[in-house]
C-alpha cells in the first residue's frame, strides 16, 4: 500500500499538479482567443504576444516595487502589479484595434486578410517587447516559494516521496477559478455580455436590436486583453519570463482552443487541460512509478518516457490534427459563446 502511495505521490508531484498550473495559463490563453474568434470572427495569431506584453509590464512594475520595498508577504509582488499590466495591455489592444483592425472591420475584409493581418501585429508588438526588455530570461517571483515543501510532506506521512506545491502553482490556479468565474458571470448575467453573445450568434440580427458594435468589439478586446495579461503573468511567475517563450506558447494555445471547440469558452477551458495534461503524461519518466509498483526484479532500468520533453510543442500540433480529422467541431461542439 505504501508503495502505490509513493508512486501516487510522484504523479501528483510531477504531472497533477504542474498540469493543473500549466493548464489553468493554457486555458485563459485559449478564452481569450476563443472570444476574438466568437465575436470579432478572426482568428488572432497575436495573442502569444499580447501575454507577452502584459507579462513585461508586470515584471517591470514588480522591479519597482521591489526597489521600492513594496511587497505582498508571502503572495508574488506581480499581484500588486497585475492591475497595471492589465491595463497597459487593454491600452495597446484597443490602440491597435482603432489603428489597424477597424479599417478591415469596416470594409469587410475576409477572414484570411485578418490572420495575415494578426501575423503583422504579432510580429510588431514582440519586436516592441524584446526591444523595451531585451531578450534574456526574468525571474521575478518573490514572497513564499512553497505552499507545501516535500520535506514537510514525508514528515506528516511517513511516505518516501514528498509533495511539493510551489506558491506560484497555488496563485495560478486559484486566480484562473476566480477570473473563469468571473468572465462566465459577465457573459451570462450582465446585459453588456448578453449583448456580446447576441452579436456572436447573428450580427445582422444585432444590430437590429439596437446593439453598438463597437461597444461590443471594445468590450471583447477589454477582456480578451485582460486574459492575455493574466495568462501571460501566471506563466511567467511559473517558469520565467523570456520574451521568445510566448511565441512558442502560441501553438498549445490554439491547440486548446480547436480541441474544446473554437468559439465555446467551456471547450477552451477544457482544452486548456487537455493539452497540458497530454504533453505532462506523455513526457513523464515513468522509472521511479513503475519501481514502486513492480516487483525488484522487474524493476526498469530505462526512463520509460514516451516522448522526450523537448517534443511537447509538436504534441500539441499531433493533437491537433488528430481532433480535427476525427472531430473537427472539438469536445464541446461548435461556435457558441
Amino acid at each position: 500500500m505504501l508503495d502505490i502511495l509513493n508512486a501516487l505521490t510522484v504523479i501528483g508531484n510531477f504531472v497533477i499538479i504542474p498540469g493543473l498550473a500549466y493548464g489553468s495559463q493554457l486555458a485563459l490563453g485559449a478564452l481569450g482567443v476563443t472570444l476574438v474568434y466568437s465575436v470579432l470572427r478572426f482568428s488572432n495569431f497575436a495573442h502569444g504576444e499580447m501575454m507577452s506584453f502584459g507579462a513585461m509590464l508586470s515584471v517591470l512594475v514588480t522591479f519597482w516595487l521591489q526597489g521600492a520595498g513594496i511587497g505582498a508577504g508571502l503572495l508574488p509582488t506581480a499581484l500588486i502589479a497585475l492591475p497595471v499590466s492589465i491595463l497597459g495591455t487593454v491600452l495597446l489592444c484597443l490602440l491597435i484595434d482603432r489603428l489597424v483592425y477597424r479599417y478591415y472591420r469596416q470594409t469587410r475584409a475576409p477572414n484570411v486578410t485578418y490572420l495575415i493581418v494578426s501575423i503583422g501585429v504579432m510580429f510588431t508588438i514582440g519586436g516592441l517587447v524584446r526591444f523595451i526588455i531585451g531578450p534574456s530570461d526574468r525571474i521575478f517571483t518573490d514572497g513564499s516559494r512553497f505552499i507545501i515543501k516535500a520535506r514537510s510532506f514525508k514528515e506528516m506521512t511517513g511516505l518516501n516521496e514528498g509533495l511539493a506545491i510551489k506558491m506560484t502553482q497555488g496563485v495560478t490556479l486559484a486566480t484562473a477559478i476566480v477570473i473563469v468565474i468571473a468572465v462566465f458571470w459577465f457573459l451570462n448575467k450582465t446585459r453588456t455580455g448578453k449583448s456580446m453573445r447576441a452579436y456572436s450568434d447573428n450580427e445582422d440580427l444585432a444590430l437590429l436590436s439596437g446593439i453598438n458594435p463597437e461597444r461590443v468589439v471594445m468590450i471583447t478586446w477589454i477582456i480578451a486583453a485582460a486574459l492575455a495579461a493574466i495568462a501571460g503573468t501566471l506563466y511567467g511567475l511559473d517558469k520565467s519570463f523570456k520574451p521568445f517563450t510566448f511565441l512558442q506558447l502560441l501553438l498549445p494555445i490554439f491547440a486548446a482552443a480547436i480541441v474544446g471547440g473554437v468559439g465555446n469558452p467551456v471547450g477552451a477551458i477544457a482544452g486548456g487541460f487537455v493539452i497540458a495534461f497530454s504533453e505532462l503524461f506523455v513526457t513523464f519518466a515513468y522509472k521511479k512509478v513503475l519501481t514502486y509498483l513492480l516487483p525488484e526484479s522487474l524493476a526498469p532500468e530505462s526512463l520509460m518516457q514516451l516522448l522526450s520533453t523537448e517534443y511537447k510543442i509538436a504534441l500539441s500540433f499531433v493533437i491537433l490534427v488528430i481532433v480535427l480529422l476525427i472531430r473537427p467541431t472539438g469536445l464541446f461542439s461548435g461556435k457558441t459563446l
